[in-house]
């Protein structure tokens, strides 16, 4: 009986511990970091970024991708934009090789290096770089904590294992997010990025072509939209690309749940967020909704929860001089 007291004070004293150095890293973060090394940063990041959507709007779902994909792998340290002369970094993995944006995060980081050089992080660009083009893009604004540091290390097989895939069920997705201190609130809230960008045939195909290995479709999406998509994409296509919001792929706003409730959202995740009570109710409720409001407020408590994830904040980690490599 002693021993078992003993071992559950120890475990308990472990999962104390474990959550004050969780919130010590958090507690570093804070809005307005940079306000006495580098007090112009944001307006340096929001002018070069209003330069590129101005001539590449359809840059703004790439660029809000690769925060998500960068804080579910080691955590926020800007790990995605390390190159690999071997071609062994998380960028190289299979994942990641369809995300867009890298030279437009060195341009920023080049114009905060000649006004600051050596204070902005990588990381920091990627999370104000996110709340911009979301805004830019007439979704919601918020205010972004700031004080990560870089990470040193990429690495290719990282991403297959944290990154929730697009044919994930919705055990998986909450399994996931759960491990990076995320709720089934932020999952159904973070998924309405997909009102952005575009997606390759071959990330839904199955869907359309062999749902079960038997040559089927997938019963849980519209059957009328099977067969528009069928006209765009052919079995095996590795090239086509298709709007993930048909018609407002260049708009935030809550469309994304009014197709996740007709059944016409094109990754299998997004169907799955039917099979969950909580996060079905959700999008029932911002399908109905006429101006994304709740949403929108949600989504930027979420956006922050995330870049929250595993930061490097304090001495560790680094400032990278430039976004591709480490010092």
């Amino acid at each position: 009986m002693d021993s078992l007291k003993l071992s559950s004070g120890l475990i308990f004293i472990q999962l104390v511990l474990l959550a004050f150095v969780f919130n010590s890293a958090n507690a570093q973060l804070k809005v307005g970091f940079y306000k006495d090394t580098c007090p112009q940063a944001e307006a340096i990041v929001k002018g070069v970024m209003d330069q590129v959507l101005k001539v590449a709007p359809s840059l703004s779902g790439p660029l809000l991708r690769l925060h998500f994909h960068d804080c579910f792998v080691r955590g926020c340290d800007a790990s995605i934009l390390l190159n690999s002369c071997a071609g062994q970094a998380e960028k190289d993995s299979p994942p990641n090789l369809s995300l867009r944006g890298y030279q437009v995060i060195d341009r920023v980081k080049a114009a905060l290096e000649k006004k600051c050089p050596g204070v902005v992080s990588c990381a920091d660009i990627l999370a104000i770089v996110a709340r911009d083009v979301t805004a830019a893009t007439l979704g919601p604004s918020w205010r972004v904590e700031t004080g990560r540091r870089d990470g040193r290390v990429s690495n290719i097989s990282e991403p297959i294992t944290n990154l929730p895939p697009f044919f994930a069920n919705i055990s998986q997705l909450l399994t996931q997010f759960r491990s990076k201190n995320l709720s089934k609130k932020d999952l159904v809230v973070l998924s309405g990025a997909h009102t952005l960008g575009t997606s390759h045939c071959s990330s839904f195909d199955s869907r359309l072509y062999n749902f079960t290995g038997k040559g089927d479709t997938d019963p849980t999406l519209d059957s009328e939209y099977i067969a528009r998509l069928k006209k765009i994409c052919k079995a095996g296509d590795q090239i086509t690309l298709v709007e993930m919001d048909p018609g407002g792929v260049r708009t935030f706003d809550n469309s994304y749940y009014k197709l996740v409730a007709n059944r016409r959202a094109l990754f299998h995740s997004d169907a799955a967020l039917l099979d969950n009570n909580y996060t079905k109710a959700y999008v029932k409720l911002q399908s109905v909704e006429s101006d994304g409001s709740t949403f929108f407020k949600d989504f930027g408590v979420s956006m922050r929860k995330m870049g929250r994830v595993e930061v490097l904040t304090g001495k560790a980690g680094e400032i990278r001089k430039v976004c591709s490599k480490v010092n």
